[in-house]
């Protein structure tokens, strides 16, 4: 990083797949679902409670609707807007403040189908951050590159226009995973990888004919799996595993889903990938390999639907967000239930940190919970917004950044909190 605004600070940022790191005194949110891509986050000790005495309002900043979830540099919040059913906005705010720093703009707006218009036509994917450039997608399937010091643009790539594919009906949702020197992103119906540098496509997989009904709702993530480095990709139709170098396709598995809403991010653990689908039921996969060829082979399955949320894992359990609004936490090896909730909300956004999670509903309300596979235990909750917060949280120490649907809230609790 360089500029005016960073003088003085000192920022060394190291990547290794799709993990970014920094000093661990300086903890960020650079990507969907965090340092990790994950929902994990740790050197910090959570509050026992979610009392206003203990969790309390840093500062407020109204802005236009956005779903994006906000990316947390060491001295900057970033966060999206759609304004004006015109313009795409991001901004850049000062982390103790909330003062804006920069904002940068284009036209980019769109609706989406009568079904879905309830729920908005507003900007709906996370950046990616990698210290230096922020990478925001815009609805109607354009990625920009953007100087996270200064908000000027350094390239813009509208794949409508340069690969004559169809604008999406949902706009683009995927959030971009940074590798390196590389991004990847679900795009035009397809899977891309991309030069950071200049925004131009390197090769690309995984084509599902361009359609307007085409385009990806999950992001890309990025593992180790069967002793392979690979990219785990869920499209509307199929689960893969992709050679990052090549754009081989190692192995895949169809997917079936209503209106393919296959939407959750797939979880790793060790050499198996679990995947839900709205519509369609929870599925393992063991992944097996035989020298360069590999094999996707269903472990078990559950009846149990995803939704949107991402679940997160915790020892040999994960923990899900279901369809029917209910919670449940699933023995990975078993593949049976070991308990499921009454209902919440329709989404919940999932962070955790050792033996805790803290959960969004998308109604404004935090959630504390302790994972534990005998019985579901809410250790407290708290209302904190009055407008929706379908944007995932972003939790950083002792901060958690909110994205409420026209806000953005930064919050702490003390830091020494036992």
């Amino acid at each position: 990083m360089s500029g005016p605004l960073l003088q003085g600070l000192v920022v060394v940022v190291v990547v290794l797949s799709s993990t970014i790191s920094l000093a661990e005194d300086v903890p960020i949110w650079p990507q969907w679902r965090g340092p990790s891509r994950d929902g994990q986050v740790t050197g910090a000790t959570w509050p026992e409670r979610l009392s206003a005495e203990n969790f309390k309002l840093r500062w407020r900043v109204e802005l236009g609707p956005s779903y994006s979830g906000p990316i947390v540099a060491a001295d900057r919040v970033f966060t999206t807007a759609t304004e004006d059913e015109k313009l795409e906005v991001v901004r850049a705010l000062d982390r103790k403040t909330g003062e804006q720093l920069w904002e940068l703009s284009w036209e980019g707006s769109m609706r989406v189908p009568f079904f879905a218009a309830s729920n908005g036509s507003w900007i709906r994917s996370t950046p990616a951050y990698d210290g230096q450039s922020l990478f925001v997608a815009g609805m109607r399937d354009v990625l920009v590159s953007i100087d996270a010091a200064t908000g000027k643009q350094q390239w813009k790539v509208d794949f409508v226009d340069e690969f004559g594919t169809a604008l999406p009906a949902f706009g683009f949702v995927c959030s971009p995973l940074v590798d390196g020197d590389l991004l990847y992103v679900q795009v035009g119906a397809a899977l891309r990888k991309l030069d950071k540098r200049t925004g131009k496509t390197v090769w690309k997989a995984l084509d599902e004919g361009g359609g307007m009904m085409g385009s990806a709702f999950s992001s890309p993530y990025m593992a180790e799996i069967a002793g392979k480095r690979q990219l785990l990709v869920q499209t509307r139709k199929v689960l893969a595993g992709v050679d990052p170098e090549s754009g081989r396709v190692l192995w895949s598995q169809a997917i079936p889903a209503f209106r393919g809403m296959n939407i959750l991010t797939p979880v790793v653990y060790g050499d198996t990938v679990f995947t839900s689908a709205y519509g369609g039921k929870s599925i393992l996969f063991k992944i097996e390999r035989d020298g360069d060829d590999f094999e996707a082979k269903e472990a078990w399955t559950n009846k149990l639907q995803g939704y949107m949320s991402t679940p997160v894992v915790i020892g040999d359990r994960l923990y899900m967000h279901l369809r029917n609004q209910r919670f449940a936490c699933l023995d990975l090896a078993a593949g049976e239930e070991d308990w499921i909730s009454t209902p919440f909300g329709k989404y919940w956004s999932l962070v955790a940190n050792g033996d805790r999670i803290l959960a969004l509903d998308q109604r404004g309300e935090l959630l504390l919970i302790r994972a534990r596979p005998d019985e579901v235990e809410l250790i407290d909750r708290l209302v904190i917004s009055e407008d929706p917060t379908w944007a995932h949280l972003a939790v950083c120490g002792n901060e958690v950044f909110v994205r409420e649907l026209r806000a953005l809230a930064a919050y702490e609790w003390p830091a020494s909190d036992k």
